[in-house]
């Protein structure tokens, strides 16, 4: 009998996704006010109905007389406005089968993975459509956008069957990108920020109007750089290979890995792209926790 795959959303991780919303960065404060249009209940204009409170809640959500009178805390829900589409924009090429050595089967793409269906999850929260776009060597691998559980479980079963392998297509390859996401879509980059092509790629979404959001994923070698003896640094998607002593050359690796992440940060806060990176050490929610946690609105 096949072993079952483990979900994708670790539980410890799905009860902290009840205090993370998807606020589009033109709702954050600098493009207007209010949450984004969308057909499910949120922190909107209109009244709608009230629920009981949940930990993450607003407090300023709370209906401090209904209350006084009931001894029950409820907040208020508003109706949006039109409906928000998530796009997972998701790097499947070879570089994103690395993993650390203290722990070989946990890749790049599986912290990828389960980042995305975590993301999706959040917009099923909201009532709002996603979809997914995964890119490797085939080229594009589509989830059309749609709504609700039936669509997670499509989501999730081409999550689980992607694999990780080839470089990044080729331009004219990308046509499907631009043919789904419309102007008011949030596309969420999901990789290792190391192809040129794919940070090429969202800044011109954001250049056309498209709400982005790049996040990076690291291995912990990659940040501290633990090696002390010989290697053989090798680039699993053109096969080029770098002998080096760890020890020897470290602190210029460091130095230099520093200086292109300041440099990525510069060039996707210019193009107004939010962006966070994290580790495979990190929670797989982290980068969430610091982007869209409730009590800090979008992030930045």
């Amino acid at each position: 009998m096949a072993a079952t795959a483990p979900p994708l959303i670790p539980p410890d991780v799905r009860s902290r996704l009840r205090g993370l919303r998807l606020l589009p960065q033109r709702a954050s404060g600098n493009h207007g006010i209010g949450m984004h249009a969308s057909r499910s209940r949120g922190a909107g204009l209109e009244f709608a109905q009230y629920r009981a409170y949940e930990p993450g809640d607003e407090l300023r959500q709370i209906d401090w007389k209904l209350y006084a009178r009931s001894d029950r805390f409820f907040v208020r829900e508003s109706e949006r406005e039109s409906p928000l589409t998530v796009w997972l924009l998701l790097d499947a090429t070879a570089s994103m089968q690395q993993a650390d050595r203290a722990r070989r089967d946990w890749t790049r793409l599986h912290a990828a993975k389960a980042l995305a269906a975590c993301i999706a999850e959040l917009a099923l929260q909201q009532g709002d459509a996603f979809g997914l776009i995964a890119l490797n060597g085939d080229g594009v691998q589509l989830v059309p956008a749609g709504n609700g559980p039936r669509q997670r479980d499509r989501l999730h079963l081409q999550l689980q069957a992607l694999q990780a392998h080839g470089q990044w297509p080729a331009q004219e390859r990308l046509a499907p990108i631009w043919e789904r996401i419309t102007g008011n879509d949030m596309v969420v980059m999901i990789g290792d920020g190391f192809d040129e092509a794919g940070i090429a790629l969202a800044e011109r979404l954001a250049k056309a109007g498209r709400d982005v959001v790049h996040l990076q994923l690291l291995t912990v070698e990659e940040r501290d750089f633990p090696f002390r003896d010989g290697h053989r640094f090798r680039d699993p998607e053109t096969g080029d290979e770098l002998l080096g002593d760890g020890a020897a050359i470290r602190a210029d690796y460091l130095a230099r890995f520093n200086d292109a992440q300041r440099r990525l940060d510069a060039r996707l806060q210019a193009a107004g792209i939010r962006h966070d990176t994290t580790c495979l050490d990190e929670p797989i929610d982290a980068p969430l926790q610091r982007l869209f946690a409730r009590r800090g609105g979008g992030g930045a």
